[in-house]
């Protein structure tokens, strides 16, 4: 069974502002959590949030600026997930992230 990943409103705009090839690799992680779920060990520096239950994370370039995108599972039952965050690292607060 496929995963469904839905972009939040926010996220989807973040996307937008991202320069094209890392809109692509964005793309790429997408079909990749749709395919083999929200655990996406293959990804760099992918890891789960601490204190944010359900809440996961990986970088999608290496350098200057880092790109990272931060998803939730928002229904396990039905596989739902939402891509929260798309943007710098320097930028992300995890803490923030809802």
């Amino acid at each position: 069974m496929t995963w469904k990943v839905v972009f939040t409103g926010r996220a989807r705009k973040q996307k937008e502002k991202l320069p094209e090839q890392w809109q692509d690799v964005l793309d790429a992680l997408r079909r990749d959590i749709e395919v083999n779920g929200p655990v996406a060990t293959s990804w760099p520096n992918y890891g789960k949030i601490k204190g944010k239950v359900g809440y996961h994370h990986c970088h999608l370039n290496k350098g200057k600026p880092r790109y990272v995108a931060v998803w939730e599972i928002a229904d396990n039952k039905i596989q739902v997930v939402e891509i929260r965050y798309a943007g710098t690292h320097e930028k992300a607060d995890y803490g923030k992230i809802r």
